[in-house]
């Protein structure tokens, strides 16, 4: 009997490393990689790769912190590939047609990015709104605006592509080919947006709120939580981040075509899951998300670097991650 305290002492002790082992997975697993990446090619850890996997990752990266928010709260969105697809297409489009009238390309770029932002937390609120007030499964809803963004940016592209005045193109590649100290800005951009991300989760309200939604919604509503506000505001806060994604996309290439941004859902819902965010909701953190999509962008640079598996089949390798990672999660509960 005297044995027991002490034997309950070490199980507790031995759980609760357990789970610190386990929440530190997608860091082991991206060290992991970038050692067997330096191993496979001599080329994967000079600067300019580092560099050019991290620009690269800026752009899910900052999705995938709107996502979590999503997810965290119990939601999904399937949408945001189409979404930032629309976005561009349409600020593209606003731009050339204003760039003649405000006689200013500074300025007209200026109006084209509050037009990203804007447009974004727009159909961020419009998918909140329908699942909240029109109560129908985020499923349903954003696989619903999945082909309507994509249609209408079709339509809106003639079936071709939407390209950006070659003025406009000079004033605005600094946004994405510019840098700070060395570092790129669309790498200064995502770090600020997860630093951000991870405050508004941790230290406000409204993230206790999220997480408490996501891990018992009906509780919550017993605890006086709005459901539907903070339900909304986790979906205009994605919408938002889908906004900053692409205008600092827009001129990487200058245009947007039927194909920008496909299986771009795939990549930030896997970065979310790989980072450690629960995909049943309530549990999640911003640091995990980066990590997940750092891990996966090595993962495709290794696939580029070498020849292991084919390029082609980066999707579905991220495909395998994501049941893969929902799958231990399922046995973990």
């Amino acid at each position: 009997m005297p044995q027991e305290p002490t034997e309950n002492t070490t199980l507790g002790h031995a759980s609760r490393w357990l789970g610190q082992l386990q929440g530190m997975g997608p860091v082991i697993g991206l060290v992991v990689l970038c050692v067997v990446g330096t191993l496979l090619n001599s080329n994967f850890a000079t600067l300019d790769n580092i560099t050019n996997v991290l620009t690269r990752t800026a752009f899910i990266g900052i999705i995938a912190v709107g996502m979590c928010f999503v997810i965290v709260s119990g939601g999904i969105d399937l949408s945001v590939g189409s979404m930032a697809a629309l976005i561009a297409g349409s600020v593209i489009l606003a731009m050339n047609q204003l760039a003649p009238v405000l006689g200013t390309p500074v300025g007209t770029v200026v109006m084209g990015m509050a037009l990203a932002l804007v447009l974004g937390a727009a159909f961020g609120l419009a998918h909140g709104l329908l699942i909240t007030k029109g109560r129908i499964e985020p499923f349903i809803v954003t696989l619903g605006t999945l082909g309507i963004f994509r249609a209408y940016l079709t339509y809106f592209s003639n079936g071709g592509a939407i390209t950006l005045d070659n003025e406009l193109t000079d004033v605005y590649s600094p946004v994405y080919y510019g840098s700070v100290a060395g570092i790129p800005i669309p790498v200064w951009v995502f770090l600020a947006v997860a630093l951000l991300g991870s405050v508004i989760l941790n230290r406000t309200t409204f993230g206790r709120y999220v997480q408490a939604i996501g891990s018992n919604e009906q509780v919550a509503r017993y605890a006086a939580v709005d459901v539907d506000r903070v339900k909304v505001l986790t979906y205009v806060l994605l919408g938002v981040c889908v906004g900053i994604a692409t205008l600092l996309y827009v001129p990487r290439l200058g245009s947007a075509s039927p194909t920008t941004g496909l299986l771009w859902e795939l990549e930030a819902i896997a970065a979310v899951i790989v980072g450690g965010t629960a995909l049943k909701g309530g549990a999640g953190t911003i640091t995990g998300t980066v990590v997940g999509a750092v891990l996966l962008s090595v993962i495709s640079n290794i696939l580029n670097l070498t020849s292991i598996i084919s390029v082609y089949l980066n999707a579905a390798v991220q495909g395998f991650v994501i049941i893969a990672v929902a799958f231990m999660q399922r046995s973990k509960r």
